[in-house]
């Protein structure tokens, strides 16, 4: 017996990219020409996006919150500043080539609609949006206003996730009929992702100077502002995140949601739920997905484990014990793992069985592989130097919407049956409502794609 959790495991893959077709130049200069970008939501995950686009033209910075967004202002100081990105546009629409999106769930799409609307191509992070009807509205807008897209799960540019979909093309696994996935997620506490209010709503507390809190909420309900939102936090609140399962899953799912085409579930359902306070997320919970047949593939059932729970480690597998996060593809003649993020995948087999077969048994790379990550690639795209990224909107909206009808389940605790043509919850109607949330006025994009 062995420990999957060893050093060839944990050792990091390269990154980098690949998407299925070269596109033109698609800057009025040359592709050695910067990119004019602006950022939306420069803390958090912006700090990440725009310190790996150092070398393009930073030309203005959307926040709203001074504090968070400091580091950021100060790195790009002749970057213009703003709080709200509809004057941003209303001012320099001529001046941005390109848009990336940091901000929280819930305020993802306005975002990236207000700046597709004007043709600039936009970098989301993930998940991609906040409800169903959103993703579909994305796709739409992104081959309507005929832009670059990117959603920003680094998974999806490295070579293990090539890997897996090649494994599988190639027959190694045989057909695929169950998938577990397992993710341990940032402990509940103070501080944490997901700090629990210690009443349900939260009371009202002072704004800080530093934030515009109307702003923040976006096209979300009116509610007192209490600091167990922002900075971090919100992602446990249904009203602005997705949780563990919203948050990870377009890591941790995209390999089998790629290689196995799982497009959407029928059924569904939250097998285990720890509790929660109205509108927060459990602690800890399970929710099975079942998919159809899909052409000649067979039907599957997917497992999804929160919380620090895992699936039940089979003797087949000879693990002596699973990593605190992965996901398990079991194939008819061999499964694959991964961890949390793709990044790494291999057969689960001997140690010597595996040398064996990476030296002299691994099909050989059918799928383009492409340097840097995913700020990268879609850079790259946009000055025509590389393909379409891969997790543009045609493919990272089905990726999303997979989970985000595994957190409807979760929320309400209870069995979906979806009916994804129409974009209708069958068996529970009235959750209808969620596939297509009410926003504020002011906030309403998208509509004139329908």
């Amino acid at each position: 017996m062995r420990n999957i959790d060893r050093r060839r495991f944990l050792q990091s893959a390269t990154a980098i990219g690949v998407g299925t077709a070269l596109i033109p130049n698609l800057l009025s200069c040359s592709p050695s020409q910067k990119v004019n970008i602006a950022i939306i939501g420069v803390g958090g995950r912006g700090r990440e996006n725009w310190s790996k686009s150092k070398n393009e033209n930073i030309v203005a910075l959307c926040d709203v919150n001074d504090e968070s967004a400091s580091e950021g202002f100060n790195a790009f100081p002749k970057a213009k500043r703003y709080k709200d990105y509809r004057i941003m546009f209303d001012e320099m629409a001529d001046e941005i080539d390109a848009v990336m999106v940091s901000t929280p769930d819930h305020s993802h799409f306005p975002a990236a609609m207000a700046a597709m609307q004007l043709g600039k191509h936009v970098f989301v992070e993930k998940p991609l949006a906040h409800n169903v009807w959103q993703l579909r509205t994305l796709k739409k807008a992104a081959e309507h206003y005929n832009v670059i897209t990117q959603m920003g799960n680094q998974g999806h540019t490295t070579d293990g996730i090539r890997k897996v979909k090649e494994w599988y093309d190639a027959g190694v696994t045989g057909e695929v009929k169950e998938i577990f996935a397992w993710f341990n997620g940032p402990e509940f506490g103070e501080g944490k992702y997901f700090t629990k209010p210690g009443q349900y709503p939260p009371a009202e507390q002072a704004i800080p100077e530093s934030l515009d809190w109307d702003l923040w909420l976006g096209p979300a309900a009116v509610r007192p502002y209490n600091k167990v939102y922002v900075p971090r936090s919100w992602r446990g609140f249904y009203d602005f995140g997705n949780g563990e399962l919203g948050d990870w899953a377009c890591h941790t799912l995209d390999a089998p949601f790629w290689s196995l085409e799982l497009g959407m579930p029928t059924i569904v359902e939250t097998e285990f739920h720890s509790g929660s306070p109205n509108g927060f997320v459990p602690d800890k919970s399970v929710i099975r997905f079942e998919f159809p047949e899909r052409g000649n593939k067979p039907p599957a059932v997917l497992k999804w484990y929160e919380g620090g729970l895992k699936p039940e480690n089979r003797p087949e597998w000879g693990i002596d014990e699973l990593p605190p996060s992965g996901m398990i593809m079991v194939g008819e003649k061999q499964s694959i793992i991964t961890g949390g993020r793709p990044n790494n995948a291999m057969l689960i087999m001997s140690d010597e069985e595996w040398e064996d077969w990476v030296d002299n048994k691994m099909p050989a790379p059918t799928i383009p592989r492409i340097e840097g990550g995913p700020v990268k690639e879609f850079l790259d795209a946009i000055k025509g130097n590389g393909p379409m990224p891969g997790s543009n909107f045609n493919y990272a909206t089905g990726l999303t919407e997979m989970a985000l009808i595994g957190v409807l389940a979760q929320r309400f605790n209870t069995l979906i049956e979806y009916d994804a043509v129409n974009m209708k919850v069958t068996n529970h109607p009235e959750l209808d409502h969620y596939i297509k949330e009410p926003v504020r006025a002011g906030w309403e994009y998208g509509e004139e794609l329908w």
